[in-house]
């Protein structure tokens, strides 16, 4: 671990040529290498389940923005999940996200494998010659890039070897839709003053055009909106509904008509790419921010690093807490709260209405499957929440595929055990990389990362299963009608739909309403007397294993902080790092959380294969080398997660390196 000033490597590679499917972004032509000559090019390896790799394309907008003429971003598209590889389902992604610039559809993971990307987001940067000088994982890193691109314009500049102008990248044709990638839906369940026989209406999230809608009964008819504006534009600000502006909403909710009019606001939406909640006075149609101040809200740097649990109050002046991807709002009767699914951290929160508290329910901000006291749990990219009779909290955990339930206690305390304390359980799911499409017993079915959910009457559980494009339902133990006891199940209530990112019971309680994103439009599917059983089986997100060999196994990670900040050493080693495997005795020794950058393992020679799971960390503060920390320098977290497939073999590599450099 030494301090460096540049994120830049010392050794001259030269860059592997761009290989897979096809292009998108560049009115139909392949790119090379070649054709980059010239330019300083940034490969982001990303995949559009990765809420990380979606940030990602935010921080590089200015970026590319800044730089048009010398830097050409070139997305490589590196599928995670089975649908990911589908080519319509990376257009519609491209389009959604409204990625300008040029996305190479690698499905086979040919260029992944050639530039050794493990994780996503992975960037790498190539030089006007078509060197690599950089490699980079996770997100957070803008001001390095940029000081990197600088130096790289200044020093091709001087030699001659850069040139200006447009790159590859070619728009697509605009589409004029209704509604564009609606995420949310809800029904209009009480008078919000101003609409016209709400009875039948909807509010939903038109996320890809930047607003709220409410929707007629026929589904197609747009009432009234707020956000966008007459050009449909994304934004932040608050006011009327024509000159507020919102950035891919997603989640909403309705509060109370006592409370909304205590506060002053109908609706709660999740700003997702804004980092904020807003409120919405659906009577005087203006739109106020609630909480966030619109920065991406990080890990705690001295929290993370001492290995500390945050979790409880952030105080009372919500606006000026960062918040990061708020994914779904609920309002919940029994806590008196709105949950808030909290996609980025992998974390459930909750905000007051009334106080303004912003408080953290569940989940330590460690992405993965973990279940257990809710303050000890982990999650991976809350998508979607509702609540049940008893008071629980449902939960479509999208990045391990699962469906988790948050107890909160309510049904214990109803029961005079006040002891009962908020915990986590796993319905349906196995871990990070593990998804499927198979119905039956729940330890046996499988999900592909699912977005919605909601409670049913009847104690069941539907989800919109999005990546199988299907409505899934779970149904606990229960009692027949005969009265004999009927085991818990999965099974499959509709397929072939486009994405469908959230599910409703309609209103004549005959039919469900989906929102199905990828077709653009709710639709109304009827319940069927029987549900279809479906096995298409079990699956691992297929990246390339890394052959290694059994026993005595070195790893090490490499890290040097930033330009202008120093490692954080006040406290001891600034550095963590944490390993565990699936299956678990992969690991005979070397598991757990400890200290440092370097760790010994032993893998067992009776396992064939599996994945280690590895997660490291630095604290770094701004500062100088060799001086001392300013008391009140800002100090920062850089961490990155790796699931790394193996297969033991005799006489294989015996150590692994992974590279943490500037990961925030």
């Amino acid at each position: 671990m030494t301090q460096t000033e540049t994120i830049r490597r010392a050794e001259r590679v030269r860059a592997s040529e761009l290989l897979g499917r096809g292009w998108l972004n560049t009115g139909g032509k392949d790119v090379s290498l070649q054709d980059l000559r010239g330019k300083i090019v940034i490969l982001d390896f990303w995949t559009f389940c990765c809420i990380n790799c979606l940030h990602v394309l935010d921080e590089l907008r200015p970026l590319e923005q800044r730089f048009s003429d010398v830097l050409v971003t070139v997305g490589v598209h590196s599928p995670k999940f089975e649908h990911e590889a589908d080519p319509d389902a990376l257009a519609a992604a491209v389009e959604r996200y409204e990625i300008a610039h040029p996305v190479l559809d690698d499905p086979n993971l040919v260029t992944w494998q050639a530039y050794s990307a493990r994780a996503w987001p992975t960037l790498v940067v190539i030089d006007p010659e078509g060197y690599i000088a950089a490699n980079l994982a996770g997100e957070g890193h803008v001001a390095g890039l940029t000081s990197l691109v600088e130096e790289l314009v200044t020093e091709h500049e001087a030699k001659g070897t850069l040139h200006r102008g447009d790159g590859p990248y070619v728009p697509p044709e605009p589409v004029s839709r209704t509604l564009r990638f609606p995420g949310k839906a809800i029904p209009v369940a009480r008078d919000l003053g101003g609409s016209q026989a709400a009875q039948g209406h909807f509010l939903v999230s038109d996320t890809g055009h930047h607003r709220i809608v409410e929707l007629d009964s026929d589904l197609a008819t747009v009432v009234r909106s707020w956000g966008g504006g007459e050009d449909l534009q994304k934004g932040h600000h608050d006011g009327d509904p024509d000159s507020a502006r919102f950035n891919e909403p997603q989640g909403l909710t309705v509060l109370p008509a006592e409370l909304a009019q205590q506060v002053g606001y109908d609706i709660v939406v999740a700003d997702t790419v804004n980092h904020r909640l807003r409120g919405i006075n659906a009577e005087t149609g203006e739109v106020t921010t609630l909480a966030g101040n619109g920065v991406q809200r990080l890990l705690d740097a001295e929290r993370a690093r001492t290995g500390a649990v945050e979790s409880g109050s952030l105080g009372t002046d919500p606006r000026h807490v960062s918040l990061s991807s708020p994914w779904d709002v609920l309002w919940s009767e029994t806590l008196g709260l709105v949950v808030i699914a909290m996609a980025g951290t992998h974390q459930i929160f909750t905000f007051d209405p009334v106080t303004g508290e912003l408080s953290i329910f569940a989940g330590t901000g460690l992405e993965g499957l973990l279940d257990g006291d809710a303050d000890q749990a982990w999650f991976a990219q809350t998508s979607g929440l509702t609540e049940d009779a008893a008071g629980d909290l449902w939960i479509a955990d999208s990045e391990t595929s699962s469906l988790r339930v948050l107890r909160t206690g309510a049904s214990a305390a109803a029961a005079k055990d006040e002891a009962a304390a908020p915990a986590v359980e796993t319905l349906i799911g196995e871990g990070l990389f593990d998804f499927g499409f198979r119905d039956g017993a729940p330890e046996q079915a499988r999900l592909q990362h699912p977005l919605g959910v909601t409670a049913l009457p009847d104690g069941s559980v539907l989800l919109a299963d999005t990546y199988n494009g299907a409505i899934r339902r779970y149904r606990g133990e229960h009692l027949a009608a005969d009265g004999t006891t009927v085991a818990a199940s999965v099974s499959t209530v509709a397929r072939g739909l486009k994405e469908p990112s959230d599910v409703l019971l309609d209103a004549d309680g005959t039919s469900l309403l989906v929102v199905e994103t990828n077709a653009h439009e709710l639709v109304r599917i009827a319940v069927p007397q029987e549900y279809l059983t479906v096995d298409e089986g079990a699956a691992q997100s297929q990246r390339p294993a890394t052959a290694v060999a059994p026993g005595e196994f070195s790893l090490s990670i490499g890290f040097s902080a930033p330009t202008g900040q120093k490692l954080d050493d006040r406290w001891g080693d600034p550095t963590q790092l944490k390993v565990s495997s699936s299956p678990e005795h992969l690991l005979i020794e070397g598991a757990g959380n400890s200290e440092g950058l370097r760790r010994t393992l032993r893998l067992n020679p009776e396992v064939t294969e599996g994945v280690l799971h590895i997660t490291a960390r630095a604290a770094a503060c701004d500062g100088a080398p060799g001086e001392e920390i300013p008391m009140h320098a800002a100090c920062h977290l850089y961490q990155q997660d790796w699931g790394i497939p193996v297969t033991l073999e005799a006489g294989a590599q015996s150590e692994l390196t992974l590279d943490l450099r500037g990961v925030r």
